[in-house]
């Protein structure tokens, strides 16, 4: 049970953990339907829809990411809250016993308006005051810090996750402009597919705008000694580069196989694939 005092804040903390939640599912399931597309792609016996597929399903697994990054970052700042909240708990007690105290006094007064006790408890009231002034001050100054600090934290969270996502939706929109989708009539041949290269290249291309991606803010809202660091996650996003297009490598060989493309980009050593760096 919650002291009246933290008990609105409580259920804000509560609120933002199903938030959090669902933010963390939502990046679950981006990953399982860009896996999902990518398994369909293969299907289609289509080399153009297959290897397009395939890339669009890297950058949705990715977008994917974000929002787990998201959700993290969320979780950072709920904690940040749970400072206000607990110093809220600390002061309630305070509070009570003044009030208390208080009303003891008062009580005296109409029954026994000569009671000694009066005087003392007149002093004990003075301390009670002095506990709580200290109490409010305190909880003044962490409620007004750690407001800021966790929604600074929260709104730099937001605009990492949408700068981030729109650097991969532009690059997803770079892939569909390489699917030729213009009709063609009963019996005719589509062009053979020939830009397994420029799809590899793009994914590069949004490996490194994402790994090159710092966290930039146009004013400063929170104290120098909370001044936000510079994001970390693209580290993971490289990473996360790698896994994903281990399929992506071997299906782009079979794929390009009837054209003698240049493989300049190749990994040392292991022909027709696309160089993809990790980030440090």
């Amino acid at each position: 049970m919650q002291p009246e005092l933290s008990r609105k804040l409580y259920k804000v903390i509560k609120s933002s953990n199903d938030l959090i939640t669902a933010h963390d599912t939502a990046g679950k399931e981006r990953t399982v339907i860009g896996t999902q597309l990518s398994e369909w792609g293969e299907g289609t016996q289509d080399d153009a829809v297959s290897d397009i597929s395939d890339k669009i399903g890297v950058v949705l697994s990715e977008l994917g990411v974000q929002e787990d990054t998201y959700a993290q970052n969320l979780e950072e700042s709920r904690t940040i809250l749970k400072v206000i909240r607990n110093t809220e708990k600390s002061v309630q007690p305070s509070r009570d016993n003044k009030a208390k105290i208080a009303d003891e006094i008062q009580k005296l007064k109409i029954k026994e308006p000569q009671s000694t006790k009066i005087v003392v408890l007149e002093q004990e009231l003075v301390r009670a005051e002095a506990e709580n002034l200290v109490a409010e001050a305190q909880l003044t100054n962490i409620t007004r810090q750690k407001l800021k600090e966790a929604y600074a934290a929260e709104f730099e969270a937001v605009i990492e996750r949408a700068e981030r996502q729109i650097i991969l939706a532009k690059h997803g929109r770079r892939l569909l402009s390489l699917l030729d989708d213009a009709p063609v009539t009963p019996g005719d041949a589509r062009t053979e597919y020939r830009h397994g290269g420029e799809a590899r290249q793009i994914l590069n291309d949004a490996e490194d705008d994402l790994r090159n991606w710092r966290l930039t803010l146009d004013d400063e809202p929170v104290n120098a000694a909370a001044e936000p660091e510079a994001s970390t996650s693209a580290g993971t996003s490289g990473s996360n580069f790698l896994d994903t297009l281990h399929k992506t490598h071997s299906r782009d060989q079979a794929v390009e196989a009837p054209r003698s493309e240049s493989t300049s980009d190749a990994q040392p050593g292991v022909p027709g694939t696309a160089t993809v760096g990790v980030a440090s």
